[in-house]
């Protein structure tokens, strides 16, 4: 069954994902990130955009099969896009599609956007009655 976790409280989502998508790549685990086109845009020029020493590889999900094969990171409008199964990271706003097939699953929430707040409760309930065990990160602890 896929372990999902929701980390809460993340001042700026993008600037998180970047952040977990580097230590997701370090630790060796495949990472695909999926979302809407236009937070799938910003959040690809952001990686591009790292100094020098945090660089990340990675791709679209349209991008040929090599370069599919040997990214660590891949951005995807559909999980089931998903050229492996490894950890799925959700910026999107529902649900994602196919989510069942990953060993991890992990939601990042707004510290400030009470609609995206509202939408995690709605996808945490959702996973809860389904019988996931959901784990919690609470980001603004973990800065004390």
């Amino acid at each position: 069954m896929t372990e999902i976790s929701f980390h809460f409280n993340a001042p700026d989502k993008l600037v998180y994902a970047c952040r977990f998508a580097r230590k997701a790549q370090r630790s060796g685990v495949r990472l695909l990130i999926t979302g809407p086109a236009d937070i799938l845009a910003e959040l690809d020029g952001m990686l591009w955009n790292m100094m020098p020493q945090d660089f990340l590889a990675h791709c679209r999900s349209d991008a040929g099969d090599e370069l599919l094969r040997y990214s660590p990171v891949v951005l995807a409008l559909d999980a089931r896009q998903a050229p492996h199964q490894e950890m799925l990271l959700n910026m999107g706003g529902a649900v994602p599609e196919g989510f069942g097939s990953f060993a991890r699953l992990v939601e990042v929430v707004s510290a400030t956007d009470e609609a995206d707040r509202r939408g995690a409760r709605t996808r945490w309930r959702h996973y809860a009655s389904r019988g996931y065990s959901i784990t919690r990160h609470d980001l603004v602890s973990k800065a004390d």
